[in-house]
């Protein structure tokens, strides 16, 4: 490797804020592409999306009584998850028009709240992240709350797979699909407060659908999946970063643009599903026809 081109790769590791959100940004990004999976794969990406935005009115009330931000928005995201479903129970509405219904609501609450609130800085970084400012309770949160997010589907990787794919299955053996669901969806809300810091709330929704997206044009296998999954979101998150910092940009942004070229990358050119690979075997077809 050019040693110019190392030197750039490995300047941004001198800096101290730099250090610091490279730990906050892949803590979060590998629970967002664990979590990411099962998501993708349950068709529950406006779950994540819903979670997302409906922690901004915790966020904002947790700033104004003095609060950790991460209280907040688990109390909003697991009442938001809580609120979808009794909406859901007490109506004949569907469950996309639930959360669409819940999720602007809360977020609107969200709105109105900042706007009316006299210090909004903080505020301002929570929608759009603050990863070259983070302090040090805001890492310790992170690696908390992303170790206890991390330890949670790792160890029931298998039982949850079984409930997404085949909840009778799972019930006839004695796995109970309806807990396994909540935890999945704490897991979600926590996740949440786990990416704030790292590209806030405008963007959480991105590393909660993209990492698993992508890795399904790859893998299909459950334990390649999650490889695939935390792998690619791993390196778009330094490539991002770095970015961000020789072109002076946001780094949330950079983090989920790279993430976004990276499904580009697999959509074209995946071993299973890839636009080119088809293009060329079909090529290949039609040539060996003739």
């Amino acid at each position: 490797m050019d040693a110019g081109l190392l030197d750039a790769l490995l300047a941004p590791f001198a800096y101290d804020f730099m250090l610091r959100a490279i730990l906050v940004t892949l803590v979060a990004a590998v629970a967002c592409a664990l979590l990411s999976t099962w998501l993708v794969q349950m068709g529950w990406s406006l779950m994540g999306d819903a979670v997302s935005h409906s922690v901004l009115p915790g966020v904002a009330l947790a700033y104004i009584l003095g609060l950790p931000f991460a209280i907040g928005a688990a109390v909003f995201g697991i009442g938001a998850v809580a609120l979808i479903g009794g909406v859901r129970a007490a109506s004949r509405i569907k469950a996309d028009a639930a959360i669409g219904v819940v999720f602007t609501t809360l977020f609107a609450l969200g709105l109105v709240i900042v706007s009316v609130t006299p210090a909004q800085t903080d505020l301002q970084h929570i929608l759009f992240g603050n990863v070259l400012g983070v302090s040090d309770a805001d890492i310790a949160q992170v690696l908390v709350v992303g170790a206890i997010v991390c330890a949670t589907l790792v160890v029931l990787r298998r039982d949850l797979t079984l409930v997404a794919f085949d909840p009778g299955h799972a019930h006839a053996i004695g796995l109970r699909p309806r807990l396994l669901h909540a935890v999945l969806l704490g897991a979600l809300a926590l996740t949440v407060v786990t990416a704030l810091q790292a590209v806030g709330i405008i963007l959480v929704v991105a590393m909660l659908v993209i990492p698993g997206a992508t890795a399904s044009l790859i893998a299909v296998r459950w334990d390649a999946l999650l490889a695939w999954s935390v792998g690619i979101t791993v390196a778009a998150s330094m490539v991002g970063l770095i970015a961000a910092f020789w072109m002076d940009i946001s780094p949330g942004g950079a983090v989920v643009l790279t993430q976004g070229l990276a499904f580009g990358l697999a959509l074209l050119f995946g071993p299973r599903r890839g636009l080119v690979i088809r293009w060329a075997r079909a090529r290949r077809h039609a040539v060996d026809g003739g």
